[in-house]
């Protein structure tokens, strides 16, 4: 790890303006510290912005609002977010350990970068790491890589639980500027696909700093499930995970939101499927239909076929799964 120099800032404002391009900012760092490690983040300095943003869960006119820094076990046991929010619970509870949990920032889950072996291994060609350097996944150990969404550039995933969960609820990430204007990025538009620009994961402008994230109010607590399968029980991340909602009426599915984390280099949302399924009856029939839908189109990479058929029976699983009523509170 290379020798950096560490500040606190007091409030969004003084942290935006410290920033320059060789700083970063460091609120849990469960991540950032690892990348430092390794050598793959090597910062001049790194602004501690733990005192700079809200840890608050609030109600809105809209809906809800989590300040950046609600660390994951806080958002994950808040009493709004269970009764009216559930499917945010269930996928951060689905996610890393409880200790890392009891770190991590809300904000700062949106902007983890790729857990691609590849990225870590500073020997390899990786774009992401070392833009033109190559994509060493692409005809390599590729087993936990995209399906969807990639490019001859680069086959990584997104590593966040949490995001998919986003993603499925329409949430809307806001961020505040270098001088100072404030801005809201929808969900779908955060986070990037590959392209030709592997290295940079998000849409979020050069030194700027995110400061909440919202949901608007929706009909989704009832019925909705996050189905996450992994090598291992926990502390693992996703081969494929799905989060599900449903709004029934009579046993009609009146909306529908499919949203999966381990497939493509952003939370990826299933529209075809959604829209196949509304109007139509919550049965396992038209569960197995949505499910062959989200496939079509998908191309798996040498190592990672077996993905298909398991998105399939997650997707389906996770379907029926929101047909219980399952508010956690």
């Amino acid at each position: 790890m290379r020798p950096f120099s560490f500040s606190k800032t007091e409030n969004a404002a003084k942290a935006v303006a410290y920033k320059k391009d060789q700083a970063q900012f460091i609120a849990g760092g469960t991540n950032l510290v690892d990348l430092m490690k390794k050598h793959i983040a090597q910062p001049e300095a790194l602004i501690d912005i733990t005192g700079s943003l809200s840890n608050k869960i609030e109600s809105t006119v809209q809906g809800i609002r989590i300040g950046a820094m609600v660390r994951n076990s806080a958002l994950a046991t808040d009493s709004k977010i269970l009764s009216q929010y559930p499917l945010i619970a269930k996928a951060v509870l689905a996610g890393a350990s409880p200790q890392i949990r009891n770190m991590a920032s809300t904000g700062g889950n949106l902007l983890q970068r790729t857990r691609c072996p590849y990225f870590y291994d500073i020997t390899s060609p990786c774009n992401k790491r070392k833009p033109g350097s190559g994509c060493s996944a692409l005809k390599g150990e590729n087993r936990m890589s995209a399906v969807v969404g990639y490019s001859d550039q680069c086959v990584a995933v997104h590593p966040s639980d949490l995001c998919v969960a986003l993603a499925a609820l329409d949430a809307s990430v806001n961020i505040t500027g270098q001088k100072q204007q404030k801005a809201a990025i929808a969900f779908k538009d955060f986070h990037r696909l590959p392209g030709d620009q592997p290295h940079l994961d998000n849409t979020l402008p050069v030194n700027a700093l995110i400061t909440s994230i919202d949901i608007a109010a929706n009909p989704f607590y009832k019925n909705c499930a996050y189905v996450k399968l992994r090598d291992r029980d926990s502390y693992a991340f996703a081969l494929v995970s799905v989060a599900a909602a449903l709004h029934l009426k009579d046993n009609k599915i009146i909306d529908a939101r499919l949203a999966s984390g381990g497939v493509a280099h952003k939370p990826w949302r299933w529209y075809a499927a959604e829209a196949y399924l509304k109007g139509k009856e919550a049965n396992t029939e038209n569960f197995e239909k949505a499910a062959t839908i989200a496939l079509e189109g998908l191309k798996p990479l040498s190592g990672n076929t077996f993905k298909l058929p398991m998105l399939k029976g997650v997707i389906e699983t996770a379907l029926q799964s929101c047909l219980s009523v399952n508010r956690l509170i």
